[in-house]
């Protein structure tokens, strides 16, 4: 008995480890890649962090933080290694990393959550989604605006007096928008992925 139940832990822990390597590998390859953006007339949306949603919710908050972590450096790297004008606030690993660590714990928090509540898994997983995705905008631009405030207007050749209204403008623009599309992306797979672990 003792031994059956090592076995199920052991197995447990290596799908874990399965399951963080192929979503991080999946967003890596997004951003590489360049898929995980899409371009609008007005704006561009990423859905890098959708995978950190996926593995929140699907395996719990550890494997949604962890796969948040690998998205977060990767999100570092790419700025180091192809820096542009405001890559310098992805430098810092507040802005770069915890954002994208709490985007996989929120989305498993919050799905639980309504789960039990709503009863509706749908709509667990859609607001779930959209709640991890706005802590993860409102992480990066409201930490920017606190640590890199002049240096981020004279990046962009802003007043200081206006780079509030321009971050909540971003935000309102792509962070609404990347919100809706992670929960349109986010419930299928969540779904299919369920029923699979049920069979």
């Amino acid at each position: 008995m003792i031994q059956s139940k090592e076995i199920g832990k052991s197995r447990e822990q290596i799908r874990k480890m399965v399951v963080i390597a192929m979503l991080s590998g999946i967003s890596i390859f997004l951003g590489v890649s360049g898929l995980g953006f899409i371009t609008l007339p007005a704006f561009r949306l990423t859905i890098m962090h959708i995978p950190v949603i996926i593995g929140g919710i699907i395996e719990g908050p550890i494997v949604g933080a962890l796969v948040g972590l690998i998205f977060g450096l990767f999100s570092m790297y790419q700025n180091f290694t192809a820096p542009g004008p405001v890559s310098f606030i992805f430098w810092n690993p507040i802005i770069a990393l915890v954002p994208r660590i709490l985007v996989g714990v929120v989305a498993f928090y919050v799905y639980t959550l309504l789960k039990n509540k709503l009863k509706k898994r749908k709509l667990s997983i859609g607001i779930a989604a959209v709640i991890a995705t706005l802590v993860n905008t409102i992480g990066v631009l409201g930490f920017t605006y606190i640590l890199y405030l002049d240096r981020y207007a004279t990046a962009l050749g802003l007043s200081p007096n206006i780079v509030g209204t321009t971050l909540i403008g971003i935000g309102l623009s792509n962070g609404l928008s990347e919100a809706l599309l992670s929960a349109v992306i986010t419930i299928p797979v969540v779904i299919g992925i369920l029923k699979i672990k049920k069979n």
